[in-house]
């Protein structure tokens, strides 16, 4: 094999971009959104369809229910590995199944693939399944070309990044299922390293109180009004939590400022009609804590606020649970994998090495998961972009990226990548 061949083979990803398309509308159309995650099942289905043909083996890997079940939460958890040995130098390559809910506001279908010029509109186009047809098609393009394999992709499709007690990754990580080192394709369509991100712990309050007629409100306890000062003790403890600042590198976007810890109050729900007072207040906060924090700290405090502040109120009981939870990510460098994987971005996006930052993020991965059975090193790209509304109505990922992607994929995988002249400057900013 010899160059030529790589060049055949990006020849064929820059030429097949339809073929890849119809996979991915194929994707888009599958409802796999979490909460509730009930689509696992046709989802792996499908992907078997696709995968068998071009020679992998498929393993269906469920996570018992009695892990990850929770309120609102239904289906099996079916993650898929796929793999075809043949140089017997696997590598991993991640991608989650489940996307968020398609949500209000869309312009465009969410569950179909709308093509406008660049532009390619869907629920998982940058999140993340436009990365998954990315793949597919490098891989087609190699085969065709005969192009000699550097490392044997495994791919692996998780359940429940987007949120939920145990993702996938996690089970997979503990079974020892995640061979050779480990490529996720959950990130951005930029020239980064990445330094890691935060944990993300999700935590559902219930504050009980005493239904009553609300004529006759002294013979019952107001969950929602007694509360109330609950709840403004944890926005005081959400203004001193947000001043805690951390040493893992900013975006270059921030404008030079660190990043800081976060709390949110993301959802409250009690009562049901106007005559009736409530027995029942729940309340979900979000955590976002930096791998310096330990998380047991990280609970303690929530708990501290609100035992100081309940206990002057009526309410007559009240608990708190985990309902999601990604640890926090640390740095994740290194110069084992990173530089080749540099140059294969920087060759496949047509970047320059010396483009390339190294930033963290508030935002979560369930990477920790895998850091924690001790894979330090991962490798990161994917197809999201800051303007991309990942999570938000009309997402959209782009041709160009999607094609980028694919490049860098065949340039990773392929036996002789080091071997190609480049005019690219070599350096790895870390």
């Amino acid at each position: 094999m010899t160059d030529k061949a790589i060049s055949r083979a990006l020849d064929l990803v820059n030429s097949q971009s339809s073929e890849m398309l119809d996979i991915l509308s194929r994707l888009i159309a599958l409802d796999t959104s979490f909460p509730p995650g009930k689509g696992y099942g046709p989802w792996a289905d499908a992907l078997e369809k696709i995968l068998t043909p071009m020679g992998f083996v498929c393993d269906r890997v469920l996570v018992p229910e009695e892990l990850w079940k929770n309120a609102g939460v239904e289906g099996e958890r079916i993650n898929l590995i796929a793999r075809r040995g043949t140089t017997g130098n696997p590598l991993s390559i991640y991608f989650h199944s489940d996307t968020v809910p398609a949500g209000e506001g869309w312009s465009k279908p969410s569950h179909q693939l709308t093509c406008e010029g660049e532009n390619l509109y869907g629920r998982g186009t940058a999140d993340m399944k436009g990365t998954i047809a990315a793949v597919i098609g490098a891989i087609e393009a190699m085969d065709a070309a005969n192009v000699e394999y550097a490392y044997d992709p495994v791919l692996l499709f998780c359940t429940d990044e987007e949120g939920g007690k145990y993702p996938g990754v996690r089970y997979l990580a503990e079974q020892n299922r995640i061979e050779g080192h480990l490529l996720c394709l959950n990130g951005q369509a930029l020239a980064r390293i990445w330094a890691g991100c935060f944990g993300s712990l999700d935590l559902r309050l219930r504050f009980k109180g005493r239904a009553a007629h609300s004529a006759e409100g002294q013979n019952g306890v107001n969950a929602i009004e007694e509360s109330i000062p609950v709840l403004n003790a944890l926005i005081q403890l959400k203004e001193t939590i947000e001043t805690r600042t951390w040493s893992m590198p900013p975006s270059p976007t921030s404008l030079g400022q660190p990043l800081a810890s976060k709390m949110t109050i993301s959802a409250a729900h009690g009562g049901t009609k106007g005559s009736a007072l409530p027995a029942l207040f729940e309340v979900i906060i979000n955590r976002r804590y930096a791998p310096e924090e330990q998380i047991d700290s990280v609970v303690q405090e929530i708990r501290d606020a609100i035992e100081s502040t309940v206990s002057e109120t009526r309410i007559l009981d009240w608990d708190i649970e985990e309902i999601g939870h990604l640890m926090p990510v640390a740095d994740p460098g290194g110069e084992q994998h990173w530089p080749r994987w540099i140059k294969a971005l920087s060759q496949g996006f047509d970047w320059l090495e010396t483009d390339f930052k190294t930033w963290g993020a508030v935002s979560s991965s369930d990477m920790g998961w895998v850091q924690k059975m001790g894979i330090q090193e991962i490798l990161l790209s994917g197809l999201s972009r800051p303007d991309r509304n990942i999570h938000a109505a009309d997402e959209y990922t782009t041709k160009s990226d999607l094609l980028g992607l694919s490049r860098s994929i065949v340039h990773y995988l392929s036996q002789d990548f080091e071997s190609e002249n480049t005019s690219k400057t070599k350096t790895h900013n870390q």
